[in-house]
């Protein structure tokens, strides 16, 4: 009975440590750039999800567009 519940506990962390890290955030380093004039930018974003540059990317442009502003590259993507 204690070595059964000793399991389902281990598990149950085990679990909820999985969950956690699914959903960690995601810190992208990105070159954008604003025309009409001209400004560069590097910035870094945080934003969910899988922590891979092509989520970061398809997360980041509509955020930069909603600025006014074109991303050109993602240069790191690192989890949190």
């Amino acid at each position: 009975m204690k070595r059964t519940l000793i399991i389902c506990l281990l598990a149950a962390g085990l679990a909820l440590s999985a969950a956690a890290s699914a959903q960690a955030a995601c810190s992208v380093e990105y070159k954008a750039k604003r025309d009409n004039p001209l400004e560069l930018f590097f910035e870094v974003a945080v934003v969910p999800g899988p922590c891979n540059p092509a989520t970061a990317e398809a997360q980041l442009r509509p955020i930069l567009a909603g600025k006014g502003l074109t991303l050109l590259k993602i240069v790191s993507v690192r989890e949190e």
